[in-house]
């Protein structure tokens, strides 16, 4: 699986980012957000669709995918709004169309509302925005992050492939989950995995949950109707704390759209980012 691949590096505040471009140069701009403990690989189908009619540019979070993972980094959400904006200016992008899934909609959110951050248009794909998130696991892992680092790699290898397994529906191809695993094995990604967990604090979101009602440009909310990460009653109460915001449920889909129902969430997307903003 070696079709995607992230060409460049910017060096961030909290570490070195692999990022990549698709499409033609000087089209209108959309800049694709993943979540955790995903990476852009999740958004390799709807990246090269879209770049059919836009300039497009993905990227792995520091902590993430193909980007530096280090002791002591800082991957919280607070970093990952900066770098965000960091990143933005990096492109030159003065008001890109901004799409991001689960974390990444919460570091989308923090760069708009706490950084100044401006997009064209803003869609949300099952986004972390509204307290309370997290699941029973997601919790007590955050609470023991040292216990779980040290796992024996064959213990670890399978717990993260079951985590990854729960955000599909219909389930993953099995290369698709090794793609999606691989970079949480070995050193350092074993360590990383523990570590973006547990900096993964509520009170980032509650910092500007009460905001959303700023949110001035255009917003889509999409969200997997069979997600059981977040509950797709969060999307409703979503829009109705963003302006004009329009939901639009993604049957058959868990949390992990962009894997489980590609082609409807392509769709909804060049639909909405086609409209005048």
């Amino acid at each position: 699986m070696t079709e995607w691949q992230l060409s460049e590096t910017f060096p961030s505040t909290s570490g070195d980012v692999r990022w990549a471009r698709l499409g033609p140069s000087g089209r209108d701009p959309v800049v694709l957000l993943h979540g955790t403990p995903f990476s852009s690989y999740v958004w390799r189908a709807v990246a090269r669709a879209l770049a059919r009619r836009h300039e497009v540019f993905v990227w792995d979070m520091p902590g993430y995918g193909a980007s530096e993972k280090s002791a002591g980094q800082d991957v919280s959400l607070a970093a990952q709004g900066r770098i965000f904006t960091e990143l933005l200016a990096h492109w030159g992008l003065e008001e890109p169309s901004v799409v991001a899934h689960d974390f990444g909609g919460a570091v989308a959110l923090r760069a708009h509302l706490l950084h100044g951050a401006r997009y064209r248009a803003l869609a949300l794909v099952d986004p972390v925005a509204l307290a309370p998130w997290g699941s029973p696991f997601f919790r007590l892992v955050g609470r023991h992050p040292e216990v779980f680092e040290q796992l024996p790699p064959a213990l670890h290898h399978a717990l993260v492939r079951e985590y990854v397994t729960s955000a599909s529906s219909p389930g993953l191809h099995p290369a698709v989950l090794e793609r999606l695993v691989e970079p949480w094995l070995g050193d350092p990604g074993q360590g990383a995995f523990y570590r973006q967990i547990a900096q993964a604090d509520q009170r980032y979101t509650d910092e500007v949950q009460d905001r959303y009602g700023e949110i001035g440009v255009p917003t889509l909310v999409c969200w997997g109707e069979d997600d059981t990460w977040i509950p797709a009653a969060k999307g409703r109460e979503l829009v109705d704390r963003v302006p004009g915001a329009r939901l639009e449920p993604v049957a058959g889909a868990g949390h992990l759209v962009q894997e489980d129902a590609p082609a409807e969430l392509t769709a909804l997307l060049v639909d909405f980012l086609q409209q005048p903003g």
